[in-house]
């Protein structure tokens, strides 16, 4: 592997949803992320680098949004945004055309915190699976947060399910 080529960290993911207040709520009580930046107004302007920034990545036609940052255990950031009059309609799950379709969290109790995104307004939308019926004790199930954002719980970590020989009893 040469200097240029070397795996890059993971830094953040950004989500809209309809309401950021219950969006904070929701993934601080529920995934136990903590928040970096409570919910703060952000507006179009040209006199700060994040406003135009802003412009750059919105374009022009907005004047005003919601925005808070999160955090994993592991320091991946989660950026929540929320613009008025945006529609709240939930997002189409379209597993078959390009772009990002999921994102993937870890916990060993997997059960619990299937059923607490449930009793939160979230959605199980598959039984929870076993990758490696009788061989290795791994888990994963898809689901979705109470604005329709799917996402997927394993029980291990990436590297281990998808190793050989990464698990012995």
């Amino acid at each position: 592997m040469n200097k240029s080529n070397y795996p890059r960290s993971f830094s953040h993911i950004g989500i809209t949803v309809p309401d950021i207040k219950k969006a904070v709520e929701f993934y601080e009580e529920v995934m136990g992320w903590y928040v970096i930046m409570p919910p703060s107004k952000v507006t179009k302007e040209r006199d700060t680098a994040i406003g135009q920034m802003c412009i750059d990545v919105f374009g022009e036609h907005w004047e005003t949004f919601e925005i808070a940052h999160m955090s994993t255990s592991d320091g991946i950031g989660i950026e929540l945004f929320s613009f008025p009059d945006m529609d709240n309609k939930k997002p189409e799950f379209s597993p078959f055309r390009t772009g990002l379709f999921h994102f993937c969290v870890q916990d060993p109790e997997i059960e619990a915190l299937t059923n607490r995104i449930v009793e939160y307004g979230g959605k199980q939308r598959m039984p929870i699976r076993a990758y490696y019926p009788n061989e290795k004790p791994y888990k994963m199930v898809y689901v979705e947060d109470p604005f329709g954002v799917v996402f997927e719980i394993y029980t291990h970590s990436y590297e281990l399910t998808y190793s050989s020989g990464a698990y012995q009893d």
